[in-house]
């Protein structure tokens, strides 16, 4: 791995190695004012403590009068220079304690790509264009005025940005559709005066952003600019997929190669790279069903026609691609956003040839992007101290416990680990012959394969801790009275929901978990009942080995149950559904199975025969909780984790087991 930490200049500013971190927005840590929280400065250290040599924070607004969002949401640099600065500057003497580099990065802002609903004000567009999330809406043209007062204030938050000690400054963005991204794309800008126009045009904003700040804070001052090379816009609120042929009608590949020699004659010193914008949002944050290093293809043609440094993001978290990618030359930096809040300590690990330590990011974004659209703190999945470093912090308990952990699923797991790390004596049962509970059949299709890596990670860190497993131990109160554990935690996870109709007891029913892990095998026309998170990806699973599949939902929509699946990774399975020609059927339950098909209705009086030779059921799983509440009552100190307390997702199951170990 030498590449990664070989030392890169970005302009004169030298980084340690080859490492940066992703600018992530986390809404909600900021006070009223635009400023940063103590829980902000916390979360960008442990990064730089944990070897990154370039963080780059996530969006700060330049202004917050002519696009008004409702605050607290995103810093703002220009609201209260004063106290920004006496937050960022604790911020930048902490990272460069760790040797660590760090860049602000600067946003002229959302466009139509801000929820109405996230907004103090209408909309804005460079032109009137709908909005995305509500097309109903259509956004204000900002004026020619308004542009250049904005353009003005990046030379004001170039100088605070000195003041507090960044060591340069990151535009968001010509990239991902945002408002500075609509000014640079023929389908969002039709405006006449100096904005608008052919492409040198409608490149000015940039342009002037660029040179202003350069005017303002000097020319040694590093500007980088984040970049989305393409859009991947089939249509309005439509992106294109992986290996679809289709019309671009947003900035194509020639376009954005063009347009990225022009800026970088501008004064750009770096391009941050990546592809996609709202319409295609599934590129710009890549969801698991992406393969790591998906912005490749398109950086290594970026290479070829800057001299400036490339920083290329998009799912590099798998150290070997990470330096094979720099030996061939296809970027000059890897930027890796959600693998450091999975591991903010990738670095260190990588470096000391430790990486099957390192926990892996299974591109779920639940536990970031998905909580913030549902107006929660960014958090994750797997790592639920993110955003929260010195609350969730695991210490040493005061006294030491003998802890008896009830269950291997990913809730045991990972209770087990944390009550290890805590100092505990902890012993581990498993009624099965192996680990994993769910994560085992859930890791089959190939495009879950973090989710192996996952599995993978618990079991290295079992091993590490030295923590007692018992395989192939069923436990009862006799065997715990035996053993006298000071805690018990039941996480025995959960079963599929067992739904009986006529037919429900011929060999060609089965279950989703039993189609994944191959105990049944599926015949070439699969009817899939239920249209849930997992339902669809077995769906998809089944197309792409080539069986003809029709899902069947009770509901309106797919994936509507529960809480809600993060919208990049929902578009883009409902996308992929279609590509591979998965037949959705909608407000319609099964009532029958025959040989050879089945019977479904779809409504009172509409019944409908589907050829099926295989009926997978897919309906939902219901808590194994007969243990814990024979044990309810009977034990001082007793746990209820997991599915089996509450069935949901991975992010409950672990975020539940963390809370409760570290408090043992």
């Amino acid at each position: 791995m030498s590449k990664l930490f070989e030392p890169i200049k970005i302009g004169e500013l030298e980084i340690k190695n080859r490492i940066a971190m992703a600018p992530m927005a986390n809404l909600g840590h900021v006070t009223p004012n635009g400023s940063l929280t103590k829980r902000a400065i916390d979360y960008y250290v442990e990064r730089a403590k944990g070897g990154t040599g370039l963080i780059i924070t996530g969006a700060v607004k330049v202004e917050n009068e002519i696009e008004k969002l409702k605050m607290p949401s995103f810093p703002c640099i220009t609201t209260n220079p004063t106290q920004f600065i006496e937050t960022a500057s604790e911020l930048v003497e902490h990272v460069h304690a760790y040797d660590a580099k760090i860049f602000v990065q600067v946003t002229l802002g959302l466009g139509r790509s801000g929820a109405p609903g996230f907004l103090d004000c209408e909309p804005v567009a460079p032109s009137a264009i709908p909005n995305y999330w509500d097309p109903s809406v259509t956004c204000r043209e900002l004026t020619t005025k308004e542009v250049e007062r904005m353009v003005k204030r990046f030379g004001e938050a170039a100088h605070i940005a000195i003041a507090a000690g960044f060591d340069g400054m990151e535009i968001h963005a010509v990239h991902e559709g945002y408002l500075l991204d609509q000014f640079t794309i023929a389908m969002f800008n039709r405006r006449t005066d100096k904005y608008g126009g052919d492409l040198k045009g409608r490149l000015t904003l940039p342009i002037e952003i660029v040179k202003e700040i350069k005017d303002k804070a000097g020319k040694e001052f590093p500007v980088c600019l984040r970049y989305s090379i393409k859009s991947y816009v089939k249509d309005w609120r439509q992106g294109g997929l992986p290996g679809e042929k289709f019309q671009e009608m947003g900035r194509d590949l020639n376009e954005g190669l063009e347009a990225a020699k022009i800026l970088e004659q501008a004064g750009y010193d770096a391009f941050n790279a990546d592809a996609g914008t709202y319409d295609a949002w599934y590129w710009a944050h890549p969801p698991l069903y992406q393969e790591h290093g998906c912005y490749l293809p398109l950086t290594e043609k970026l290479k070829q026609v800057v001299s400036v440094p490339v920083i290329v993001a998009g799912r590099m978290d798998i150290p070997e691609l990470a330096e094979k990618s720099l030996q061939e030359g296809k970027l000059d930096m890897v930027c890796i956003g959600r693998g450091l809040l999975t591991d903010p300590y990738w670095p260190q690990k990588v470096l000391g040839g430790k990486t099957e330590s390192i926990r892996p990011c299974i591109g779920c974004h639940t536990g970031c992007m998905g909580r913030m659209f549902i107006a929660k703190p960014e958090c994750c999945t797997v790592n639920p101290a993110v955003c929260r470093e010195k609350e969730y912090e695991i210490t040493l308990a005061n006294k030491k416990k003998k802890v008896m952990i009830i269950g291997g699923g990913i809730a045991g797991m990972e209770a087990a680990r944390v009550c290890s790390l805590r100092g505990h004596d902890v012993a581990l049962y498993e009624k099965a012959n192996r680990l994993g509970g769910h994560l085992n059949e859930g890791s089959k299709p190939d495009f879950k394969k973090d989710d192996k890596r996952l599995l993978e990670w618990y079991k290295y860190e079992l091993k590490e801790q030295n923590i007692k497993i018992n395989m192939e131990t069923e436990v009862d109160v006799d065997l715990i009275e035996r053993e006298k554990p000071d805690a018990v935690i039941v996480a025995t996870g959960s079963n599929p929901l067992k739904i009986d109709f006529p037919g429900s007891d011929k060999d060609s029913v089965a279950y989703a978990a039993e189609i994944l892990e191959g105990t049944k095998r599926p015949g070439k026309d699969v009817l899939v009942v239920g249209g849930g998170l997992v339902g669809c990806e077995t769906a998809l699973y089944l197309a792409k080995q080539g069986s003809r599949v029709t899902i069947v939902e009770m509901m309106g929509e797919l994936m509507a149950a529960g809480e809600p699946v993060p919208h990049m990774n929902k578009t883009m399975l409902i996308d992929l559904l279609k590509f591979y020609k998965v037949d959705v059927i909608l407000n319609a339950h099964l009532m029958e199975v025959l040989d050879g098909n089945a019977i479904i209705s779809e409504g009172p009086a509409k019944k409908r025969n589907i050829k099926a030779d295989t009926v997978v059921l897919s309906v939902g799983y219901t808590p194994e909780d007969k243990l814990f509440k024979n044990l309810n009552g009977k034990f001082k100190e007793l746990y209820h984790i997991g599915d089996s307390r509450k069935v949901a997702d991975f992010k409950n199951a672990i975020w539940d087991a963390y809370d409760i170990a570290r408090t043992i």
